[in-house]
């Protein structure tokens, strides 16, 4: 089980308290929930996206796609997918594809899905394919206080 460095110290910085969950491999979020034998509507996805003076990282839950058009709204921008090459750059410690959804952590703003906002348990990359983070609500809200909260998704 391995976390991030950078999301590690974060974590450890804001006295926050966690467990791991160990998995096999997987390839997506959704893959990921199965495998630890956690609900998707708990499993926080991560989707980084560019603006024309930087990134977002916009999270959902795994069970849910983003609507681009309304998160354009939101940001009052214009918004792209990031290349995986701009990912990489961003979460330089964390393998590609298994972005955390704390931004803070990596200086990079977070817009939060509302449907995560509701108190309960929440779980997420730890920065590869193998391991995943579990907070309580209250914990994750602290990971993510700055993070922006509107709706912007809906069920895949």
């Amino acid at each position: 089980m391995t976390i991030a460095r950078k999301l590690q110290e974060y974590i450890d910085r804001e006295g926050v308290a966690y467990d791991t969950v160990a998995h096999h491999r997987t390839a997506t979020t959704s893959q990921s929930a199965q495998a630890a034998h956690v609900p998707g509507r708990r499993l926080a996805k991560s989707v980084v996206v560019h603006h024309e003076t930087g990134y977002v990282l916009a999270v959902v839950p795994s069970t849910h796609r983003i609507e681009l058009t309304t998160l354009q709204e939101v940001m009052d921008r214009r918004l792209g997918l990031a290349s995986e090459e701009e990912v990489s750059a961003l979460f330089s410690d964390c393998d590609e594809g298994a972005v955390p959804p704390i931004g803070l952590a990596y200086d990079v703003p977070v817009v939060l899905d509302e449907s995560l906002e509701n108190g309960g348990d929440v779980y997420f990359e730890a920065g590869d394919h193998r391991t995943l983070v579990h907070v309580s609500g209250p914990a994750f809200r602290t990971l993510t206080k700055d993070a922006r909260v509107a709706r912007f998704s809906h069920p895949a």
